[in-house]
């Protein structure tokens, strides 16, 4: 090898053995203060809102309009914070997603009206154990009217855990004491609301009948004994047990109705009756077309 080749050779291995040694040295070098702190690679998906689980959450578009709302009270359950919210804005994603399948493939003289979704959650009641969270959602894909639904959340604060409804009850219970309790209540609060008689029955064979309690979303109904639930608040949407004018209903069975039924672990949490009785229906105008 030529002589100067040789040293130009020498001169790149010292210059890249240099580089790389101030590499080295600026790496594990401490920054001045006050320097800030290196920012962590975060997926470009994740969002910092989602990140943080906030309250709200909300998306306008030219195909639907939606949006989320969450209580205060959550923040205090960061499991069930961030669970929630994930659950509930994935599902809106996937719902502003199917507007804009159905707008863009219709085919109609007349355009579409913008789809909308409104998920509100609520405390319902609490015990020294239990959060109970109220959820109501409307919802509008088209047609004379939009739909409401309902559904309920039961937090196991002890645990961290959220626990399935029919966890409350002793396991191979026969809950038909409930069940005829709901329907009882059912038919009271279908009187006072349309003035006439109700006898829907469980099981019924008419246009409408009664539902299981297990399969009706329920939450706690806070008691007259302070730290306790008085009974379950039982969550009914239209056309259930009656005509969509009708709208729907909530109703409360007290736990005196169904004492024996509960689960010891939760026996505990019952107490009392409780606060408001019966039909606690929030009565609103029904909707119509929009």
């Amino acid at each position: 090898m030529k002589p100067v080749l040789i040293a130009l050779t020498a001169l790149t291995a010292v210059t890249l053995l240099a580089a790389c040694q101030r590499n080295t040295d600026e790496a594990t070098q401490t920054p001045p203060a006050g320097t800030p702190p290196a920012q962590p690679h975060t997926d470009p998906q994740v969002t910092a809102a989602t990140q943080a689980a906030p309250l709200t959450y909300s998306r306008d578009t030219a195909y639907a309009d939606v949006e989320l709302s969450l209580p205060q009270a959550i923040t205090a359950y960061p499991d069930l914070h961030a669970a929630l919210y994930g659950e509930e804005v994935r599902s809106l994603r996937e719902f502003l997603e199917g507007a804009q399948s159905d707008h863009t493939e219709f085919t109609g003289e007349e355009a579409m009206q913008p789809y909308s979704r409104e998920v509100t959650y609520e405390v319902a009641g609490q015990t020294a154990r239990l959060l109970s969270l109220r959820e109501t959602n409307f919802e509008y894909t088209g047609g004379a009217h939009p739909n409401t639904g309902f559904g309920a959340v039961l937090w196991d604060k002890t645990g961290d855990r959220r626990i399935q409804p029919a966890s409350l009850f002793r396991s191979g219970a026969d809950l038909s004491a409930l069940d005829q309790a709901l329907c009882s209540a059912i038919n009271s609060a279908r009187a006072e609301a349309t003035g006439e008689p109700s006898s829907l029955t469980l099981g019924g064979s008419g246009a409408w009948s009664c539902p299981r309690a297990i399969q009706t979303p329920f939450v706690l109904a806070p008691s007259t004994t302070e730290g306790r639930a008085g009974g379950l608040e039982f969550l009914i949407g239209p056309y259930l047990v009656g005509p969509y004018a009708e709208g729907s209903y909530q109703v409360v069975v007290s736990q005196g109705d169904f004492r024996s039924l509960i689960d010891p672990a939760f026996a505990s949490d019952f107490a009392g009756q409780p606060r408001r009785s019966q039909d606690v229906t929030s009565r609103q105008p029904v909707t119509q077309a929009r």
